[in-house]
C-alpha cells in the first residue's frame, strides 16, 4: 500500500485511512507521519495542519462541515475541536477551506471546488494573484468577495483586507487609483466598504437605485449599520456631503431610503469601463444608424419644412454648437420633440431617416415593458432607462436618440391625487420623464397618436412639435408613384384624389397588389386595386387639435 501512494491525492488518503477511529494515537502517527509530512511539505503547511486539511478533504462532498465532524471522524473528545481552531483558521487563510459564521450557530466549513480539483492533478492550489488585473477581472474579483460575504464565508475585517489588497496591487487602475483618493477623504473601514459595495453593485448587477437592506449583511454590528443608514438618511454621511453618493428616486422625486453613486463620481471611477470594457456592450439594444435602410419618405409641404430643419438642426456640427450657446446662456441643452398625428403617417419612419441621416444610434424604448404588474418596479425601470441613455450619451461620439415610440401611455393627463395604485404608479412615472427632460441634455423624440390627452406638463417641456397629417394629393401621387411605377400618371391621381390615405395605408394596398401579382403571373387590374382600397378606408379622416411647431 505503501508503494503506490505517490500522488497528493494518494498521500491523503492514506492518512485518512489511518485516521479514521485512531483517536490521534501514538500508532496512528507512526504509520501516518511519513504521508503527513509529504503533504506538509508539498503544500508547505504545518503537520498538524496537513493532517487537518485530509480530514477537510474526506468530508469534501458536504458544504456544511462542522469541526465536531472531523474529531468524530478521529473519535476524539470534543476538547480536541479547540485545539484545531488555530490550525483551521491557517487553512482558512490560505482559502484552502471556506468558513461561513452565522450568528447563533456554530461556523461551518467547506473546501472550495478549485482546492478540489487542483488536489485531484495532483498540483497545490494557489490563490488567484491579485495583481496586475485589468478593470475586468478586478471587479470579478470584487463580485466572489461580496458573494462569499454575503453567505459568511468571509469576516468583515478579512473583506476589508482583501478589498485594500486589490487597491494597493493595482494602483495603475483609474479605478484604483480614484478610490484612494476617495480613502483619503474617509479613512473609515465601514464607509470604504460601504463605497466599494456600491461600486460592484452598479457595475456588476447594474443596479443603481440601492436600499439599505441591500447593504446589512457586510457590517458586523447592528449599531454600526443604524448609525450608517440613519447619516445617510439626514445627509450627515461623508459621501453625501462629497457628491460622491446622491438619494435614489421613487415616484420622480428624492428618496432619502434610496441611495446611488452620483454621476460625476461614476465618470472618475469608471472612466476605463465605459470607454473599454463595456462599450461593446452599451450598443446592445441599440438601433445603429448605419444598420438603418435609407428610405424616401413624401409629406405636405408645411411638415416637410419642419422635418428638414429639425434634420439641419440634428447635424453634429449644428447640434454641438446650438448646445453650447444654450448652455452659455443658462439654458436647457438637450432637445425633446413630439410627433404626432393618425396612425402610419410617418412618425415613427421619420426619427429612423432623422438618425439615418445625422448619424445617430436610437434608443428605442418599448412602453409594454415598463409597465409591469409589480409596484414599484415600473418607476425602476423608466428611471433606468434614462440612466441607460445618459450612459450613451457620454459614451458615445455623437448623441443617440431616445425614442418613445406611441407614447400616449406614458404622456397622458396625470390622474387624481388618491386614485388606485395604478394611477398612482402611472403618475410617478409621469413625474419620472417630467423630471428627466428637464436634465435632459441629448435628444428624445416621442410619438403619439394622440394629442386631445396630452399633458399640459409635456407639451411645455417639447421644444418641437410637428403633426403629421394625411398626405395631400401632391404627396400621394408620389407615394404611390414610388410604391407602384407600373401605374400611369392618371391612375395615380385617381387612386390619390379618391382615397385619403396614409403612407402606411398605400404601402397595405400595395403589399395586396404585389401578392396578387405573384399568385395571378400578372397585374391586378385598376377595378382589383379599388376593391383593395375599399377594405382599407374603414374610417373616415378626423380632424385633431394642431398643437403647433415652436
Amino acid at each position: 500500500m505503501n508503494k503506490k501512494a505517490k500522488t497528493l491525492l494518494q498521500h491523503i488518503e492514506q492518512i485518512i485511512e489511518y485516521a479514521e477511529k485512531s483517536k490521534l494515537s501514538e500508532a496512528f502517527y507512526q504509520k501516518a507521519q511519513p504521508y503527513i509530512n509529504f503533504v506538509a511539505k508539498t503544500m508547505n503547511l504545518t503537520s498538524n495542519q496537513a493532517l487537518i486539511f485530509s480530514l477537510f478533504m474526506e468530508k469534501s462532498h458536504d458544504n456544511s462541515i462542522l469541526i465536531s465532524d472531523l474529531t468524530g471522524f478521529l473519535e476524539c473528545r470534543d476538547i480536541k475541536s479547540v485545539c484545531m481552531i488555530n490550525d483551521v483558521e491557517a487553512l482558512e487563510a490560505r482559502r484552502l477551506v471556506r468558513c461561513c459564521r452565522e450568528k447563533r450557530r456554530r461556523p461551518t466549513y467547506r473546501v472550495p471546488l478549485d482546492v478540489i480539483n487542483a488536489i485531484k492533478q495532483d498540483t497545490v492550489y494557489q490563490p488567484e494573484d491579485t495583481k496586475n488585473l485589468t478593470t475586468s477581472e478586478l471587479f470579478n474579483r470584487l463580485e466572489q468577495l461580496f458573494e462569499e460575504r454575503c453567505n459568511n464565508e468571509i469576516p468583515y475585517f478579512a473583506l476589508i483586507q482583501e478589498l485594500r489588497t486589490l487597491i494597493n496591487d493595482n494602483s495603475s487602475l483609474c479605478f484604483c487609483r480614484q478610490m484612494k483618493e476617495y480613502e483619503k477623504i474617509c479613512d473609515d473601514d465601514h464607509n470604504f466598504l460601504l463605497l466599494f459595495l456600491f461600486c460592484h453593485l452598479f457595475i456588476n448587477e447594474d443596479d443603481d437605485n440601492i436600499y439599505s437592506g441591500q447593504f446589512e449583511y457586510l457590517f458586523d454590528s447592528k449599531i454600526r449599520f443604524k448609525k450608517i443608514v440613519t447619516n445617510l438618511q439626514n445627509g450627515d454621511h461623508i459621501w453625501i456631503s462629497h457628491n460622491i453618493l446622491e438619494y435614489g428616486m421613487d415616484e420622480g422625486f428624492a428618496d432619502k431610503n434610496r441611495y446611488r453613486l452620483s454621476d460625476s463620481a461614476k465618470e472618475k471611477l469608471f472612466a476605463e469601463i465605459n470607454f473599454k470594457i463595456h462599450q461593446a456592450e452599451n450598443k446592445k439594444g441599440m438601433l445603429l444608424h448605419q444598420n438603418i435602410v435609407p428610405k424616401q419618405l413624401f409629406y405636405n409641404k408645411r411638415e416637410e419644412e419642419q422635418i428638414a430643419r429639425l434634420s439641419s438642426l440634428l447635424n453634429k456640427d449644428h447640434f454641438r454648437s446650438v448646445q453650447e450657446q444654450l448652455e452659455k446662456n443658462g439654458m436647457r441643452k438637450g432637445f425633446a420633440c413630439l410627433f404626432y398625428g393618425a396612425p402610419g403617417t410617418g412618425k415613427t419612419e421619420t426619427a429612423y431617416q432623422i438618425a439615418h441621416a445625422t448619424g445617430r444610434d436610437v434608443m428605442m424604448v418599448d412602453i409594454a415593458e415598463t409597465k409591469s404588474c409589480w409596484f414599484g418596479e415600473s418607476e425602476k425601470r423608466i428611471k433606468g432607462i434614462f440612466d441607460t441613455y445618459r450612459s450613451h450619451v457620454k459614451t458615445s461620439e455623437v448623441a443617440p436618440i431616445l425614442l418613445f415610440n406611441e407614447a400616449d401611455a406614458v404622456i397622458g393627463k396625470r390622474k387624481e391625487a388618491g386614485k388606485s395604485a395604478v394611477d398612482q404608479t402611472e403618475n410617478a412615472i409621469q413625474n419620472i420623464i417630467l423630471q428627466e427632460m428637464e436634465n435632459l441634455e441629448g435628444i428624445l423624440i416621442a410619438t403619439t397618436n394622440l394629442t386631445q390627452n396630452l399633458d399640459k406638463a409635456f407639451e411645455r417641456r417639447f421644444l418641437y412639435k410637428i403633426e403629421f397629417a394625411k398626405p395631400e394629393i401632391a404627396a400621394k401621387e408620389k407615394i404611390w408613384q414610388t410604391m407602384l411605377p407600373q401605374l400611369s400618371q392618371d391612375e395615380r391621381m385617381e387612386l390619390a384624389s379618391a382615397y385619403s390615405f396614409s403612407g402606411g395605408q398605400i404601402e397595405n394596398i400595395v403589399r395586396k397588389y404585389t401578392v396578387d401579382s405573384i399568385l395571378n403571373g400578372a397585374n391586378p387590374s385598376m377595378e382589383r386595386v379599388h376593391g383593395y382600397c375599399q377594405t382599407e378606408f374603414l374610417y373616415k379622416n378626423e380632424e385633431r387639435r394642431r398643437i403647433g411647431f415652436i
